[in-house]
């Protein structure tokens, strides 16, 4: 077992927690209210700026050109598809750039962000690549199930996610980041620190859908 499989294993319970959720499992077949997506999504499209923060640093922590390409590759493919798909759903919704520029984070989104602008600026580079790998892991594990299912749901915004999310980029990305990790020989201290940011991430991911299912509010 390598070491991403035993960080994966540590969250066990909160990982199926997050692939689950209501909000993942009614995505898939279709009976998702669309209010709820929309809020994940446009929470989502603010929370992608602090994902493009998390890969642009790392990328400047990268030990070598290898990495840093594969970070840079990673970055264009959601720069370049999921981030040309949230305009054109806001287009759609009748949304203009001035509202879009004036989308609020949500509770969860904000302390979520901050705490990966923490991880982007203060952590090493495989604390951040840990990080990276607690986010989309569960993303393609989650569509992987849905298209082992053959759930095919007829929203297309909703089939088009579990597109993203098995696509070749994806899973490459994964595979590669679990590679770095498990290559990354941590001393017993630095594993637990490996393991208690993956806690937090898929503690984060957990509350993000709840955010989007249970449409919180600020107070």
């Amino acid at each position: 077992m390598g070491l991403s499989d035993e960080l994966r294993a540590g969250v066990g319970s909160i990982w199926e927690r997050v692939v689950t959720h209501p909000f993942f499992t009614e995505m898939a077949d279709g009976s998702l209210d669309r209010v709820r997506f929309d809020r994940y999504f446009d929470q989502d499209y603010l929370f992608l700026k602090d994902w493009a923060i998390l890969l642009s640093l790392a990328t400047a922590k990268a030990p070598d050109f290898d990495a840093a390409r594969e970070l840079v590759g990673f970055l264009h493919l959601g720069l370049g598809g999921e981030e040309g798909l949230f305009q054109e759903a806001f287009r759609e919704r009748g949304i203009s750039r001035e509202a879009v520029k004036a989308l609020e984070y949500l509770p969860t989104t904000q302390n979520y962000s901050g705490y990966l602008r923490t991880q982007a600026y203060e952590g090493t580079f495989i604390e951040v690549a840990a990080a990276l790998l607690a986010m989309e892991w569960p993303y393609l594990d989650w569509a992987q199930r849905a298209e082992q299912a053959g759930r095919k749901p007829g929203d297309p915004y909703y089939q088009t996610w579990i597109d993203i999310h098995t696509s070749p980029g994806m899973s490459g990305f994964v595979t590669w980041l679990r590679s770095v990790v498990d290559g990354s020989g941590p001393t017993p201290e630095q594993r637990d620190k490996l393991q208690a940011i993956f806690r937090d991430v898929l503690r984060y991911e957990y509350l993000f859908f709840e955010m989007a299912y249970q449409e919180e509010t600020w107070p």
